[in-house]
């Protein structure tokens, strides 16, 4: 039987095949429907061309369009290829790089022909139309295993200077492996890949854009052109997206600051944000609504230095794993003296803190714990440092400086569970009042790299899965799923992803459950034994940061915030100048009540008016004329909405109190 290979098919059959036979003969056998729709295999985890020899037994799967996950990637990683071999067909003596599958497209990064500067948008049409025509020639996708030198001398000899190096640093013994497209263009990869280029379809990707980037990553080295596409499976699938980005640009937060005017940035403060009075508004309601939540659960607050000496970044360990992320400042006094440095480089180095945790551990040993002291759940709105790449930096969804609903609870052993499952419901109750329905539950596995025993990452893990059960959050409804190697270097954790009102995903929220930071900090409390022990650190957010959660709340509610969150709840405008007192008076009634009004009393007319304030998302707008004025009353108008209401200033003012009440205050009423 050493000829025979056995297979094991979804259904359970299994079927033995003469080894060697090829994954698309497998697929006649089954039936010549499912051979036809076969675009690869898969043999236990491993994806393999059609045309690629079975040599072992094995679970096998026919991977057809239906297998939307694995059939996306397959495919963009041809449309990858592809885009390659257009670019050095339309501009010869370009250099190829790599060009992976993203998310929902694909990139290549091209070194430019000698003399001529990188690509741009406007070269994306022409090679749209040569990738177009590479796929109607439905060219075969050839695997051919190469010898080492003899590939980095054809790479050489073709002036293709970057693959040459990244051949020659690939690990000894490794196979290498080409794809050809057709008999005249080739690449390195190790696949898998589609049959030929004409399982593609031409009208189901577009190029998005370009961009630069650096060959390995490093700004040392040349800068290269990146070109952006997204490619999907069909055309249909391809309109839906382009539909879902162009709500995005709709939502983007960059833009709705700008209709809304929240925030700026600018290049003195790289990564950092300026507030605008509206937008801080909105960052204050934020803060005290998570202010009274953490009240009412039970944590204390505490605020702590934004520099510490770098020997306490050390001990904790981050000193090791996030210094290139650190901003350092030596702890000396600058030289005033012309034609010197600034300083000396002489004196002990101190960070601006990137986290929290090392300084609440500090106040933890700050006297004495007992075990009836725990747990202890310590908060802080905490200013953070972290020296993110100028390429990296994303309007809110990445700053280099930012603020943390941060809180660590140190608690007993035996604790662990309820405080967890008290934090995640604490979670779920603040995501709904901001608006969020779906998340899901991720649990995050031990890193390759990570302090700590197996054994107490075991417990560690388990610790999370037990308190999620017993959370009721261990279900399909919330998605849960585990993680492997996506852990923390002290502890694994728990990650909250939430789904925003176009479908998108983030990751905010999390929990850690940690016993190594205690450990290396020597954090102690006096068991019920009289022993020292050391208590377990619960690390937790539920918005991760108030800059990319403003972000990803303005984008969920596509900037029309709810009333109580929104910065100006509502704005009292006039129809005529004869209406002006009466405009303020309702204004003064308002913030009498403690909301937050604007009066518009400028001679323009109403309905440029209204038109203004929608763009500025501002929820309800009251107008204002010569009746109103003799009546006593106004014109509501919902943000959004057709018609208007006519009420009273009193009713006026108890319905938009009632309708700007934070949810948490609605519930103590």
């Amino acid at each position: 039987m050493a000829n025979v290979v056995r297979l094991v098919l979804p259904d359970g059959t299994s079927r033995e095949v003469p080894r060697g036979t090829t994954g698309a003969e497998v697929a006649r056998s089954i039936g010549p429907g499912l051979a036809r729709a076969a675009l690869a295999v898969k043999l236990d985890d491993q994806v393999l061309d059609l045309d690629r020899p079975i040599e072992r037994d094995g679970r096998f799967a026919v991977l057809t369009a239906q297998d939307e996950a694995e059939a996306l990637e397959l495919v963009r990683h041809d449309y990858a290829h592809v885009l390659a071999e257009a670019v050095q067909r339309l501009f010869p003596g370009t250099q190829i790089t790599f060009g992976p599958a993203t998310e929902d497209g694909f990139y290549y990064d091209f070194a430019p022909p000698p003399g001529r500067g990188p690509f741009t948008e406007a070269d994306l049409p022409a090679i749209e139309e040569e990738m177009r025509r590479i796929i109607r020639a439905d060219k075969p996708l050839r695997r051919e295993v190469w010898d080492r030198d003899a590939l980095i001398a054809k790479w050489r000899a073709e002036g293709e200077h970057f693959k040459a190096e990244w051949a020659a640093e690939l690990p000894e013994g490794e196979e290498i492996t080409v794809y050809w497209s057709g008999e005249d263009w080739m690449d390195m990869c190790r696949g898998p890949h589609l049959p030929s280029t004409g399982r593609l379809d031409p009208e189901a990707f577009r190029l998005t854009r370009v961009a630069g980037a650096y060959w390995r990553g490093d700004p040392a080295r040349p800068q290269l052109s990146r070109i952006y596409g997204t490619g999907w499976l069909n055309r249909a699938q391809l309109e839906a997206h382009l539909a879902r980005l162009e709500e995005a640009a709709r939502r983007d937060h960059r833009r709705l600051g700008a209709e809304m005017d929240l925030f700026h940035f600018q290049p003195e403060a790289q990564g950092s944000v300026f507030w605008h009075p509206k937008g801080y508004a909105l960052w204050r309601t934020l803060e005290a609504y998570m202010r009274r939540r953490l009240d009412a659960a039970g944590y204390v607050e505490v605020k702590t230095p934004q520099l510490m000496d770098a020997l306490q970044w050390q001990r904790s360990g981050h000193w090791g794993k996030f210094r290139a992320n650190m901003f350092v400042v030596p702890d000396e006094v600058p030289t005033t003296d012309e034609g010197r440095p600034p300083v000396s480089g002489a004196g002990r180095w101190m960070a601006l803190k990137p986290m929290n945790c090392p300084a609440h551990v500090l106040i933890f040993r700050q006297g004495q714990k007992s075990y009836r002291d725990l747990p202890i759940r310590m908060a802080e709105f905490g200013c953070c440092h972290r020296n993110e790449p100028h390429g990296a930096l994303h309007g809110l969804m990445r700053v280099r400086q930012f603020t943390q609903d941060d809180a660590h609870i140190f608690c007993r052993e035996d604790q662990v569970e309820a405080e967890i499952v008290a934090f995640i419901d604490l979670l779920d109750s603040v995501y709904r009042d901001l608006g969020f329905e779906r998340y899901a539950v991720k649990l995050a596995l031990r890193p390759k790299e990570r302090y700590g025993t197996d054994a107490e990452w075991d417990r560690a893990e388990q610790r999370l899965r037990d308190a999620v059960r017993a959370a009721g959050r261990m279900s399909p409804e919330y998605g849960w799923e585990e993680l492997p190697g996506e852990g923390a270097f002290y502890a694994p954790k728990l990650e909250f992803h939430l789904t925003d009102a176009i479908g998108r995903t983030w990751q905010v929220g999390t929990i850690q459950a940690d016993t190594v930071l205690p450990e290396r900090l020597d954090a102690t409390y006096i068991g019920e034994d009289g022993e020292r022990h050391r208590p377990v650190m619960l690390h937790r957010a539920i918005l991760g940061t108030f800059e990319r959660f403003i972000g990803i709340l303005l984008e969920h509610h596509a900037g029309r915030l709810p009333p109580w969150l929104a910065p100006v709840q509502a704005v009292v405008a006039t129809i005529v100048s004869d209406a002006d007192a009466h405009a303020l008076a309702v204004v003064e009634r308002l913030k009498a009540a403690g909301l937050r009004v604007e009066a518009d009393l400028r001679n323009e007319k109403i309905n440029l008016k209204v038109r203004e304030h929608s763009l500025a998302k501002v929820p309800i707008l009251a107008a204002v004329g010569r009746r109103e004025a003799a009546q006593g009353t106004v014109a509501v108008r919902r943000l959004g909405g057709q018609g208007q209401e006519e009420m009273s200033v009193d009713a006026f003012v108890a319905w938009l109190r009632a309708e700007a009440t934070p949810p948490d205050l609605k519930r103590r009423r």
